[in-house]
């Protein structure tokens, strides 16, 4: 009994410590992403040693291989990169692994925006004030910087460059999934506006699978003025607190999350008031929580719920009875989930009509 207990112990303890030195693991993969170690790996077509990396990294006069080695002897063992010690005795052999491919700067689909921004300096600021917040209440990211997030991008423009591209890297990784999982909501609309675009990539691939669709990109004017030219898509700058363009649906990607209950009612109304109110719908692409959850992605959707506590006022993850409270509040009684092989699902959801 004595033994079981101690061995319990020994493993709680190394729990904790595992817990403690958990930042490292983020700190070593934006190391990698900032230094376009993956990209060096492909472009080899094959494994490489820690020299051929090395004497491709930019800017690096005199780079410290033994440093480097030691990051990637610990990514080696979390699976994001593979390791080959030849049995001659030659130098370690680097080469990439599925999860690694995620990292590829210059890759369609590519995490490494994401990776950039949610571990820059201003972004972790906030998970500091958690503490501060549980005693006082307030916003983490108020805390840490002065003001609310979406302000302090609309000052800066480096952060809004940082946010607006890690937002593009996202929609293009989920844009597959959303099109495929939402073909009879987008086949029976002639016009579309998604909410909190921002540079228009999501509504632009939407519109360029559905070409009888006309797009439009909607969100603050300090965004829309850095987005492309895309063509059956118009940008459009205002406030969706205010009002939304009219539209035969709206959809918002990762848009109410970021609010508290009562600002994702008020948006809502908006919604409900952009389209026919026979016909329209709204289409949210949000995390649907599963405390409880077994699946690949119900970890991560809880930790989205801090990273909004982190970073927003009011914001949250939701479960689908949180979802149904709010919806039916903004005027769409009746919604279907659809679950797609991604992060988010989908919620379409409809101004007439009601759930069981």
């Amino acid at each position: 009994m004595e033994s079981k207990e101690a061995e319990a112990m020994l493993q709680s303890q190394a729990t904790i410590w595992q817990f403690m030195y958990s930042f490292a693991d983020s700190m070593a993969l934006k190391s990698v992403v900032e230094l376009r170690i993956a990209d060096i790996i492909h472009s080899h077509d094959g494994p490489v040693t820690l020299a051929q990396i090395a004497s491709r990294i930019d800017g690096a006069t005199s780079p410290d291989i033994t440093c480097l080695a030691r990051i990637m002897r610990l990514l080696v063992r979390r699976k994001l990169f593979t390791v080959h010690h030849p049995s001659d005795g030659g130098e370690p052999l680097y080469g990439l692994t599925h999860s690694s491919r995620w990292l590829l700067h210059d890759s369609e689909l590519s995490l490494a925006p994401m990776i950039l921004m949610e571990n820059h300096p201003w972004q972790m600021a906030p998970w500091h004030y958690f503490s501060q917040c549980v005693r006082e209440g307030g916003t983490a990211f108020k805390m840490a910087h002065g003001c609310e997030m979406f302000e302090f991008a609309s000052g800066n423009p480096q952060f809004n460059d940082l946010f607006n591209d890690a937002m593009t890297s996202t929609s293009k990784v989920m844009t597959r999934e959303i099109l495929s999982g939402c073909k009879e909501g987008f086949s029976s609309i002639g016009s579309l506006v998604d909410v909190g675009g921002g540079t228009g990539g999501l509504v632009f691939e939407i519109v360029k699978a559905y070409p009888h669709i006309k797009g439009t990109n909607f969100d603050l004017p300090h965004v829309i003025e850095k987005a492309p030219t895309y063509p059956g898509v118009c940008h459009i700058g205002g406030d969706m607190f205010e009002s939304i363009p009219k539209a035969d649906a709206v959809i918002m990607k990762f848009i109410l999350h970021d609010w508290s209950d009562e600002d994702c009612i008020k948006i809502l109304k908006n919604c409900r008031n952009a389209i026919p109110a026979e016909t329209g719908k709204v289409i949210l692409v949000e995390c649907v929580l599963q405390p409880d959850g077994s699946g690949l992605f119900d970890d991560v959707r809880l930790i989205f719920d801090l990273l909004m506590l982190a970073h927003c006022s009011g914001g949250k993850e939701r479960t689908e009875l949180e979802w149904k409270k709010i919806l039916k509040e903004g005027g769409f009684p009746r919604y279907k989930i659809i679950n797609i092989p991604a992060l988010p699902s989908i919620i379409e959801a409809y101004p007439i009509g009601e759930n069981n």
